[in-house]
């Protein structure tokens, strides 16, 4: 007698605020999430569902589908309204700074909840289209608080995780918001919500308990009417074989070559990051001044390189941050890219 066995994999369907697609080279201008996200999609693939980028009148709004290998790539594009009310609005003037413990920078208005909240729904409306009973689905980050609950409303009972990417602060802040019982209590509606550290899970989990009331199985295991709401802690890391390669090609490049003949043997610092008031970068241009004022002699043999591209400069927080800074001197050589 012989039997055999075959195994399906449920699909797994992600869902984010911007999608990367692959050009025809298989390359795309990947952010800090299609990084993370990408070498998932590789060994399991599935339909990734998104922003387009493109920012439309209201009468061309179009979502379009897009294969590429055996990934499928479903773009939504925005109209002007939801794009300012929803990314721009209380995606990034109110949950941003909250969330990186700025309440000092966050503006809140009625009109850019509602934007938020009608563009998850949108994207709840277009992931209904695609659906699978068995699919797992796959929220990333800020952007996307609510969704699970809009697919919930709307009778689907799949495995929905999230994963949010950037810090995740105490109940007095999270609480600072208007309307926030109605926002962050509807990621209890994930049934596995990860943070890249402890702390922020244990921030979630307090607000869960103190703000909702929700029992706990333990502290990291919640009930929530008939299913367990579980959080997680999955620091993000990197492809350390890729990047090693590109760095290693990367040395015969003109580019590089320059940049080390103009060091002239001096030490280099380098750092790359996003235009943004949450990186920290003034304080760590300070900090390299007061450290070559407490090391003289290292004066003349280290250079510090900034390399920040800019971002989100329609908002006035991020303008302000957006003129590019050089300061050279005896005691300091500063650059910022």
């Amino acid at each position: 007698m012989s039997c055999s066995w075959r195994v399906t994999l449920a699909r797994l369907v992600v869902v984010s605020n911007r999608v990367a697609v692959p050009s025809r080279h298989g390359a795309s201008r990947a952010g800090g999430l299609a990084v993370a996200i990408r070498p998932v999609l590789k060994r399991h693939p599935g339909i990734w569902l998104g922003w387009s980028g493109r920012v439309v009148a209201a009468s061309d709004v179009t979502v379009r589908t897009v294969q590429h290998s055996h990934q499928t790539y479903v773009l939504i594009d925005l109209a002007e309204e939801d794009y300012q009310e929803y990314y721009h609005g209380y995606a990034n003037r109110v949950l941003w700074p909250i969330l990186h413990y700025r309440l000092d920078f966050a503006e809140f208005s009625r009109r850019d909840l509602s934007g938020y909240m009608r563009v998850n729904q949108r994207f709840a409306a277009e992931l209904h289209k695609v659906l699978q009973s068995d699919d797992v689905v796959w929220v990333h980050d800020y952007h996307l608080l609510p969704l699970a609950k809009a697919l919930r409303d709307g009778g689907h009972r799949n495995k929905i995780g999230f994963f949010h990417h950037i810090p995740f602060p105490p109940p007095e802040l999270l609480t600072a918001p208007p309307n926030h019982e109605h926002l962050i209590p509807a990621m209890g509606h994930y049934d596995l919500v990860g943070f890249q550290t402890e702390i922020d899970a244990a921030n979630f989990a307090r607000y869960l308990r103190k703000e909702c009331g929700m029992l706990s199985r333990d502290p990291f295991t919640f009930q929530a009417a008939d299913r367990m709401v579980r959080i997680g802690i999955f620091p993000v890391g990197v492809e350390t074989a890729q990047l090693n390669r590109l760095a290693r090609r990367a040395v015969h490049s003109p580019f590089v070559r320059d940049v080390v003949e103009s060091l002239a043997g001096r030490v280099m610092i380098i750092g790359v990051d996003r235009l943004d008031y949450s990186k920290g970068i003034a304080l760590r241009m300070e900090a390299f001044d007061r450290f070559l004022s407490a090391h003289p002699d290292w004066r003349g043999k280290v250079t510090y390189l900034q390399i920040t591209p800019k971002s989100r400069s329609e908002i006035r927080e991020y303008a302000r941050y957006g003129t590019p800074h050089r300061r050279n001197g005896r005691a300091r050589q500063w650059e910022v890219w």
